[in-house]
């Protein structure tokens, strides 16, 4: 089953998505990649899932990809003595280390790191940003602020700190476990939350040793100002909108939505887009009008994936909410305006062979027309460069490797095949030629470019170009 739009959508499977029947019918409504998220899901209820995705991914006979969301670190107050207390706007508020219940003057916070590291002037964030704090005094054991706006705090509510760079790594106890669980469940991308810098992900790749690959969440202020290292240390990015818009002034987060997006597809890391996108459709059947523009901006920015959380997750209508994203999607993507934007954003290749055979695939199949670009990728070095250049061809990425496949699932503009490796370069043009029509790219008579690398199944090798015409002969090859 083939896409008929480039960008892919990732759902969020949760109580009202969870059974195998429900995952089909989100595949078949337009989900590429689905998305557990294990602040609410324990090992087994994990695993569960895993298995029903791989069940319907053997129905359908397409790669579907899988991504665990870790948690991150929580940071919350303790309770109070009654649940919650009024507070009143330039009042005095105090955070501490002591255990005993909270009242109108002060609160537990069980966060040595927080205590020790904010300091005066710094903006404390509760609940969402509902109540502001100022910190006034700090002396390692106790933060005194000033209430600058909200009325209340109540029980365990969260706590956000956009001015103060904690001490402490992304991973918690929780995602250290969590982490080897997924990965032993054979999961193909993991994300990452509230990444503060680029050193954030050196644990988690430990850890990973390849089995899965990394996308950190910016949601911080501090990893927007460290955006380019971490976006090299990183497989793929995710605009998580949520929090950065309760850390960052909300009028702020569509522009760093934009530098996110570009940055991310000037270093050729898949970036995805994602927060309340279709949030509407929780409890309606059909989004309202700045919803669908929300969606149409990522889809016009290039964006790899736009995501649904709660729309999938818990809503009444996880698959309207999908084929609704899709339909979205695909109108964008006929835009006459598309094109333009989209080439207007490309960026420069890097100096290498490999880069340079992909840009020069795109360019001859737009200027000759090719019905595809067929990618032959082990590792997925080479699917990644041929979708970094945006091409208005579909790409056909062919691996040997199912694993790779799965994972190149949330690229744009990419549809993953697996197939036996080719014994020789005659048996490569065929084969490919041969899936480009299974496919429905293309029919007799139809050329394509075929982009792999010599002698084969050298990993990262990209260095030939061949034109060839489906049903017919090989016309011409290039090499790097």
């Amino acid at each position: 089953m083939r896409r008929t739009r480039k960008v892919k959508i990732l759902a969020t499977l949760g109580p009202a998505s969870s059974s195998e029947d429900m995952i089909g019918k989100l595949f078949d409504a337009g989900a590429d990649v689905f998305r557990i998220n294990m602040s609410h899901t324990d090992h087994d209820a994990m695993r569960a899932l895993v298995g029903r995705i791989r069940n319907v991914e053997t129905q359908v006979g397409r790669p579907i990809g899988i991504l665990a969301d870790l948690q991150g670190p929580k940071l919350r107050v303790g309770k109070f003595a009654n649940g919650k207390v009024d507070l009143a706007v330039g009042q005095s508020f105090t955070l501490d280390d002591n255990p005993a219940p909270g009242d109108s003057e002060r609160v537990y916070l069980p966060h040595p790191e927080i205590l020790s590291s904010v300091q005066a002037g710094e903006r404390l964030l509760i609940d969402d940003g509902k109540l502001e704090l100022m910190a006034v005094k700090c002396d390692g054991k106790s933060i005194v602020a000033t209430v600058v706006a909200g009325t209340h705090i109540s029980d365990k509510k969260g706590v956000s700190l956009p001015d103060t760079d904690l001490p402490v790594g992304a991973l918690t106890d929780k995602d250290r476990a969590d982490l080897d669980a997924v990965l032993d469940a054979d999961v193909d991308w993991v994300a990452l939350s509230f990444i503060q810098r680029p050193e954030d992900l050196i644990e988690a790749r430990k850890i990973a040793r390849g089995r899965a690959l990394l996308m950190s969440k910016i949601e911080k202020p501090q990893a927007v100002t460290r955006l380019a290292e971490i976006i090299e240390l990183s497989d793929a990015i995710m605009v998580a909108r949520g929090d950065l818009g309760v850390e960052l002034p909300l009028e702020k987060v569509p522009g760093i939505q934009k530098q996110i997006t570009r940055a991310a597809r000037r270093a050729g890391k898949p970036v995805v887009v994602a927060t309340q996108m279709l949030e509407s459709m929780i409890s309606a059947p059909v989004p309202t009008r700045a919803e669908v523009s929300d969606v149409s901006i990522a889809v016009f920015e290039g964006a790899d994936a736009v995501m649904l959380s709660a729309e999938s997750a818990a809503g009444q209508y996880p698959v309207e909410a999908v084929a609704m994203m899709s339909r979205i999607a695909e109108q964008v993507e006929k835009d006459p305006l598309y094109p333009g934007i989209i080439n207007a954003q490309r960026s420069t290749p890097e100096a290498t062979g490999p880069d340079a055979i992909s840009l020069a695939a795109r360019e001859i199949a737009e200027t000759l027309r090719l019905s595809a670009i067929v990618t032959y990728t082990a590792s997925g070095t080479t699917g990644i460069r041929a979708a970094r250049e945006r091409p208005q061809v579909p790409i056909i990425a062919l691996s040997p490797i199912l694993r790779t496949a799965r994972r190149l699932s949330l690229l744009w503009g990419t549809h993953c095949v697996v197939s036996p490796d080719a014994s020789d370069l005659d048996d490569m043009v065929d084969r490919a030629c041969r899936i480009a029509m299974e496919e429905d790219f293309g029919k007799e008579g139809d050329r394509i470019i075929i982009t792999a690398g010599v002698p084969l199944r050298t990993p990262g090798a990209t260095n030939m170009l061949r034109i060839a015409y489906l049903g017919g002969a090989n016309a011409s090859d290039a090499s790097a």
